[in-house]
């Protein structure tokens, strides 16, 4: 499965759409996410915060670190340039974390 999360972009043809962080992070749950593309400024908030794409990732880094988990492919089609940059680096620090884990 490929996804894309974005409050305002239709997702490309064979893309499934979410609209928000926790959608995206359900569907990592089930182990069929091979590949997606995340936005940053999603328009959110839970009252206290906003919620962004980025928040995915976090939710990854944890799973790799505690779960072992295996990380999808990582795209990001943010338009904010700050905010494009950090998430680059948390998904290089992804990609540093699950290397780390399957070393023999």
């Amino acid at each position: 499965m490929r996804v894309w999360l974005d409050d305002t972009r239709q997702a490309p043809p064979g893309w499934m759409r979410c609209r928000t962080p926790d959608e995206v992070i359900g569907l990592l749950q089930t182990g069929e996410v091979q590949e997606m593309s995340l936005d940053h400024d999603l328009g959110l908030s839970d009252g206290e915060r906003e919620m962004t794409g980025y928040d995915v990732l976090v939710w990854i880094e944890q799973q790799v670190v505690l779960e072992d988990f295996t990380p999808p492919i990582i795209h990001v089609h943010s338009s904010n340039p700050a905010a494009r940059q950090r998430m680059i680096a948390a998904i290089a620090a992804i990609e540093r974390l699950h290397n780390q884990n399957c070393r023999p």
